[in-house]
């Protein structure tokens, strides 16, 4: 298939605000691909190519796009043959040779597809097709139930295989999808709630499981006899990092099982190291015999997705946990259950006064939505707070002359694509934070002007602020008063940040 086909229905897909007709558009656009050619385009169209980064930065874009073709003649695979050699091309002259490559693809692409291609590569493509509505659009051109196809896509953690497995092979073809040790599943996420007044009435089921929330490191541990593989948010391998969580686990009365918990520093106190030195246990450059005797790690756990050859996925939220009670002995996370708000109040400044960010509120029947954020799972906090995306940044004056200052903050907007801008700040920031976001926004800079750096949307920072209130400056129409900067989240990608649908939820919009 041409990429121009490709191109266009990634323009009438953001074009339209109807989801029916995103729907039917990528629906058809996928009966028509070759079978190697559906993972390839669903990539894509979810802003992403399947060799991940390939070393193009925005000036080599820039310098090696010139003119465009008239007519369309560039194919899926050539588009994703060309990305695999500048991956593979290294050495002597390597960065020339990657220059060629893709000027020579460029040369080939009309003005409409060197758009998107740029738009690509820079982490730029916006068009609406998001990884819902792609589900929606999958079971509509297999005829396989949405349902199942969501879940799919949840266990394996990556869409484009399950969509290929699916349009060559039928709805039979997602059974392989299901809970597997050492294939990380997606962590089911939580909504947010004012307080636990509000928390228990949006569970609306009398009791609710309330855990502390701890500040720490978000872990899956998957287990197999004396296998144990520690993952990240992300699903990276991090067992390397926490040989003692390794240890914790192996010593655990078990066979096999899927742990879901945080894992953090304490200090002699019990009180929690604050996130960011929690973190230094993650990074590149890891003494890991000096910094576990500097900065042991104390793993909590709080759900249970697998025992012994049993998927507890669908099991509820209570017996999941009661399970789990029985076997993580001093490691489970401190909880209790109870429909009384003023109880409820309690546990809340229990968990403040030991130094940790509040309570979750866990809807006792709900099952593990893997991968998704839904109001089964609430978070309470005491500070109003969001995980948002940097877009941009604006050079500082004074003491700050120098150093990228003033953040611009965003939201993915699930319905629209894109960001909302939610405004901007430069309060909260150290000397300390100062310099490493200067020197991280530099890194993935896609452009500038004269005082404002911008940058790919995949830096998620923490934002303190008072209330959220309408404002006409903006194009989302709304805006953050008083935000402050409270910690960068290297642990989050840009997908696991909050969402604009949730901004309004709490502006009441």
């Amino acid at each position: 298939m041409l990429l121009a086909a490709v191109v266009e229905t990634s323009r009438r897909v953001s074009e339209t605000s109807k989801r029916l007709e995103k729907v039917g558009l990528l629906a058809r656009l996928l009966l028509e691909l070759r079978p190697e050619e559906i993972e390839i385009v669903v990539r894509f169209l979810a802003g992403s190519i399947r060799q991940g980064r390939i070393g193009i930065g925005y000036a080599t874009l820039r310098d090696t796009q010139g003119s465009a073709a008239e007519t369309p003649s560039l194919e899926i695979a050539e588009v994703d043959r060309t990305f695999q050699s500048i991956v593979e091309t290294s050495g002597s002259g390597s960065q020339r040779q990657r220059s060629q490559l893709l000027h020579q693809m460029l040369s080939r692409a009309t003005q409409a597809e060197q758009q998107f291609l740029v738009r690509l590569l820079m982490g730029e493509l916006r068009q609406g097709a998001l990884e819902a509505v792609m589900v929606e659009a999958l079971a509509k051109a297999s005829g396989a139930n949405v349902e199942r196809v969501r879940r799919a896509v949840m266990l394996a953690g990556d869409i484009a295989p399950v969509a290929r497995a699916l349009l060559e092979q039928g709805e039979a073809a997602l059974a392989q999808y299901d809970v597997q040790l050492f294939r990380p599943v997606q962590p089911m996420l939580a909504g947010t709630a004012d307080d636990v007044i509000e928390a228990l009435a949006e569970l609306g089921l009398g009791e609710a499981a309330l855990e502390f929330k701890l500040d720490g490191a978000r872990v899956q541990v998957h287990r197999s006899g004396d296998d144990v593989v520690v993952y990240s948010r992300s699903l990276n391998d991090v067992s390397a990092a926490v040989p003692e969580v390794v240890e914790a686990v192996r010593a655990l009365p078990v066979k096999d099982l899927i742990l879901d918990g945080e894992v953090l520093s304490l200090q002699p106190d019990g009180r929690p190291q604050p996130f960011q030195v929690t973190m230094r246990r993650f990074g590149r450059k890891l003494d890991v015999h000096r910094m576990r005797t500097e900065l042991p790690m104390t793993p909590f756990w709080f759900d249970l997705l697998y025992l012994n050859g049993g998927n507890l996925l669908d099991e509820p939220q209570s017996r999941r946990f009661a399970t789990l009670s029985e076997i993580a002995g001093a490691s489970l996370i401190p909880h209790t259950t109870t429909s009384d708000a003023e109880r409820a109040g309690e546990f809340l400044e229990q968990s403040l006064n030991r130094g940790h960010e509040g309570i979750m509120a866990k809807a006792i029947d709900a099952r593990y939505a893997a991968g998704a954020r839904g109001q089964s799972w609430l978070k309470v906090k005491r500070a109003r707070t969001l995980d948002l995306i940097i877009l941009a940044a604006e050079w500082g004056h004074g003491r700050r002359h120098g150093k990228l200052s003033n953040l611009h903050l965003g939201a993915p907007d699930t319905q629209k694509g894109g960001f909302a801008m939610l405004g901007k700040t430069f309060k909260g920031l150290t000397d300390e934070m100062l310099a490493w976001q200067t020197q991280e926004l530099l890194k993935i800079e896609i452009s500038r002007d004269s005082y404002t750096v911008y940058v790919e949307p995949k830096l998620v920072v923490e934002i303190a602020f008072n209330e959220i209130q309408v404002s006409p400056r903006y194009p989302s129409g709304l805006a953050l008063r008083f935000a402050r900067v409270k910690r960068y989240r290297t642990d989050k990608s840009a997908a696991q940040a909050d969402t604009f649908q949730t901004v309004q939820k709490l502006a009441g919009a």
